[in-house]
């Protein structure tokens, strides 16, 4: 069974899949969510995942009906039952269903969903010779509010950014906000490489703090990169060497093209292919490499 879906615990075939019309996540976006990938078979940083989506539902205010242990459990079981030679993971935990209202106490308990379908990577050649992307200039819907910095359901701007990013032939938007700051992608954190020291938001800019993120400032410091958290000026950012997204799914990618303009030369920099090859190994060995 290449794709399972596991609905607060029972295990179904995605065409008996069902959730009501009345769960404030299909209402609403009422909910919280993560997604991971397995490397042989094995979820990557499963427990930071859930940690971070322990931190998300703590800021919009959903319980969570199981431990980290358990819902751990649940994830391993799924991923082993899908039989996938690697897997891509989505648990979703939604507010739960009730009355028509926007009052959360409406909701009768949360729902827990999790997805398994194959993995299905970005294709060599885009590492190769890189992306483009896009600006999109917007307010992210959780700006200024205690949900600032969760990973909530309601990804409408990404959606929307998603399809300007298509309309132009690009495979990726990058969030712009009133002031002229890339704060993340549609679905990615954003480094740039400016004289030499790689550039990214820091998390008091209310981003995502991904956690392959994490990984790629950890490597460059192993590295000897300089790393500066601050804003990335979108100005700066067209201007830079270099430009590479990074998420749990896709890792890295080079973005060689910002707006219809070309970032450095026009193909992946040196920096980008030092940490794209270092991650991999940490991820999955020395083998990647050869």
């Amino acid at each position: 069974m290449p794709i399972l879906v596991v609905l607060d615990g029972q295990h179904c075939p995605p065409a008996e899949s069902t959730v009501s019309v009345f769960d404030r996540g299909f209402l609403y976006g009422d909910s919280v969510f993560e997604t991971l990938r397995t490397y042989s078979g094995q979820p990557f940083e499963l427990e930071e995942h859930l940690r971070r989506l322990e931190r998300s539902a703590e800021r919009v205010f959903i319980p969570l009906s199981l431990s980290r242990v358990e819902l751990a459990a649940e994830v391993l079981a799924a991923i082993r039952a899908a039989g996938n030679p690697e897997s891509y993971v989505r648990l979703m935990i939604t507010r739960g269903q009730g009355p028509l209202g926007l009052d959360p106490a409406l909701a009768e308990r949360p729902l827990r969903v999790i997805i398994v379908q194959p993995l299905q990577a970005p294709p060599a050649e885009q590492y190769a010779r890189g992306i483009a992307a896009v600006s999109y200039r917007t307010e992210r819907v959780v700006d200024a509010t205690s949900a600032q910095g969760a990973k909530i359901g309601n990804y409408l701007i990404s959606v929307l950014a998603m399809r300007a990013a298509r309309s132009a032939g690009a495979l990726e938007a990058l969030i712009v906000d009133g002031r002229g700051r890339i704060l993340e992608g549609a679905s990615s954190n954003v480094f740039a490489v400016e004289r030499g020291r790689l550039v990214t938001p820091g998390e008091d800019a209310g981003i995502l703090a991904g956690i392959t993120r994490a990984h790629v400032l950890a490597l460059a410091s192993e590295l000897g990169v300089p790393v500066e958290l601050r804003a990335l000026e979108l100005e700066a950012a067209q201007g830079a060497s270099e430009l590479f997204i990074s998420s749990s799914i896709r890792e890295l990618l080079p973005v060689v093209r910002l707006d219809g303009r070309p970032i450095g030369t026009g193909t992946p920099g040196p920096v980008f292919g030092r940490l794209l090859a270092a991650f991999r190994e940490h991820t999955r060995g020395p083998a990647a490499l050869s």
